[in-house]
């Protein structure tokens, strides 16, 4: 058999060379490993920095805003500033008409001259009744002596005695009406003090010196401030120094501490990145759609001017850093491979770590890409790029972190892709 198939190659090189390769194709597709489907891509264990974060957002404030209101009622006449205005202490901001406040001052002046008035008369009535006091003693005292001696009679000095009673409830009654005309002056100048500070207060004075970051009212407004003072004004005192009001989610208030650094970055200026500090936690959760949050209060400089009061922040609280220590990318102490590449418990794969010692798994590379080693870590400081390792693994080990699809793709899937198509399982 041997010696005709020989025998038939001789005869036919050709063909004997098509079928052999034929044959060695046939052979190779059948015999050949099957291509796998993924892939396990690694990074590289080094020495680096590693900080912690706390991401949140806030609204910019003036570190000191004022209310300016007004005292009194009426209507608005001037208004001498507008937005952005400079103003100092006691600049006139605006005027309400004085028509009404000047009418009361001008009738408090009537009062107060009235009871003067009436003090003077009290007090001419006063001078009038000793004077009668005085006359009706002599008198009685010279009917004493008469009724004494018996050249009067009784009905005589007990009516001399009558009007000597008489003028001194007279000097009294006077002293009384001198009394109530001083009370009345008092009365009348508290009435007219109030007026005339009810006209003071019809000029809008700045309290303090600033900047207008907002302006309510425009000449011909009429304000009330019956019931409550009505605000006008808005002055920030001092915009180089400003804060910033975070609300931090209550998962991660507990990481948040006074005096922390900060950065933040605002809209206007992407590409610039401010730094701040923690300057109080307040306690009072803030309760919104059923998520809670708590207040964190962030000093700011801005010397510069750039950031303005309300900007939206974008906040990142620097909750703990270390330098040069060794470290992993944080998504390898979560990445798990394919349960068919993972340790078997038989040879001692598939280790738990104890979360009380701030243990983690991690699969580090082999020799073969499709049977990674498990390896307990202790680790130290958690950031959201990097995690400290402080045992279980070196520098230049490599480590798991995600698994690539080496399937080929569709048409359809090439034209939707704006990446890589990776899966981590």
């Amino acid at each position: 058999m041997i010696k005709k198939i020989g025998a038939w190659i001789k005869r036919h090189p050709i063909w004997s060379a098509i079928i052999g390769l034929v044959t060695v194709f046939i052979a190779y597709n059948i015999l050949k490993p099957a291509q796998p489907e993924y892939e396990y891509l690694t990074d590289t264990v080094v020495k680096g920095d590693i900080v912690r974060n706390v991401s949140a957002s806030g609204k910019l404030r003036a570190l000191n805003t004022i209310n300016v209101g007004a005292e009194v009622s009426g209507q608005i006449t001037k208004v001498y500033v507008d937005y952005n205005s400079p103003v100092t202490k006691g600049q006139v901001l605006a005027v309400i008409d004085p028509t009404r406040v000047g009418a009361q001052v001008n009738q408090g002046e009537a009062q107060v001259a009235l009871a003067q008035a009436g003090l003077q008369q009290a007090q001419a009535n006063a001078e009038k009744a000793r004077s009668d006091l005085a006359l009706q003693q002599r008198n009685f005292a010279r009917r004493k002596a008469l009724a004494d001696k018996g050249f009067l009679s009784k009905a005589d000095l007990d009516l001399a005695e009558t009007q000597l009673i008489a003028a001194r409830n007279a000097v009294q009654v006077t002293q009384t009406q001198i009394n109530s005309s001083r009370a009345q002056i008092r009365q009348a100048g508290a009435q007219l003090s109030s007026s005339r500070l009810d006209l003071n207060r019809t000029n809008i004075v700045a309290p303090a010196s600033g900047v207008i970051i907002n302006k309510l009212v425009e000449p011909g407004t009429t304000v009330a401030a019956s019931f409550q003072t009505p605000n006008l004004f808005e002055i920030a005192a001092d915009i180089t120094k400003m804060q910033v009001e975070a609300s931090v989610d209550e998962a991660d208030i507990g990481q948040v501490k006074e005096g922390q650094n900060v950065t933040f970055t605002v809209d206007s200026y992407p590409d610039d990145i401010f730094k701040a500090k923690v300057r109080q936690v307040r306690q009072a959760p803030v309760e919104s759609q059923n998520v809670v949050s708590y207040l964190v209060i962030i000093d700011v400089d801005n010397l510069e001017g750039k950031l303005l009061p309300g900007m939206t922040a974008n906040i990142e609280i620097i909750t703990g850093s270390k330098s040069n220590v060794t470290r992993v990318p944080s998504p390898a102490l979560r990445f798990r491979p394919r349960a068919a590449d993972r340790e078997t418990q038989d040879n001692g794969g598939e280790k738990k770590p104890d979360k009380q010692k701030r243990q983690a798994l991690v699969y580090v590379a082999t020799n073969d890409p499709y049977k990674p080693k498990a390896r307990i870590v202790t680790i130290g400081v958690e950031g959201d790029e990097y995690t400290e390792v402080i045992s279980g693994l070196k520098p230049g080990e490599k480590v798991l972190t995600r698994t690539k699809s080496l399937k080929p793709k569709t048409e359809a899937e090439a034209d939707a892709d704006t990446g890589e198509d990776d899966s981590a399982s």
